[in-house]
């Protein structure tokens, strides 16, 4: 289970970086997403992946660690606010610049 978390956080962050570093700004806005679903399975697999963890304290002797739960849910909710900043963001350089390139320069058709 842990291979798994690891491998798939590896390759969200990988993609996500890749997309950041692209010159439009969709892909620029698709990786900080990616970006963050990799910080969200990091955070939560810093708790210890329990399969059998009670969420009650009086149920089992085995519980589950609810502060990495609270920070990637509250890390969801960043994620979303910067993902809609963004989003508004490009959508006002678009039409200011009048192209999606992240430096505001237009492209030369050689």
């Amino acid at each position: 289970m842990e291979m798994l978390y690891a491998i798939t956080t590896g390759i969200l962050t990988a993609c996500g970086l890749y997309l950041t570093l692209r010159g439009r700004t969709f892909p620029v806005v698709v990786g900080l997403t990616l970006l963050s679903y990799a910080v969200n399975l990091f955070l939560f697999s810093m708790g210890g992946l329990t399969t059998d963890g009670a969420a009650l304290v009086n149920e089992s002797t085995n519980i589950a660690d609810p502060l990495p739960q609270a920070l990637v849910l509250t890390a969801i909710v960043i994620g979303f606010a910067m993902t809609a900043f963004v989003v508004i963001l490009a959508m006002r350089a678009r039409s200011e610049v009048g192209n999606d390139h992240v430096d505001g320069k237009k492209e030369d058709h050689e």
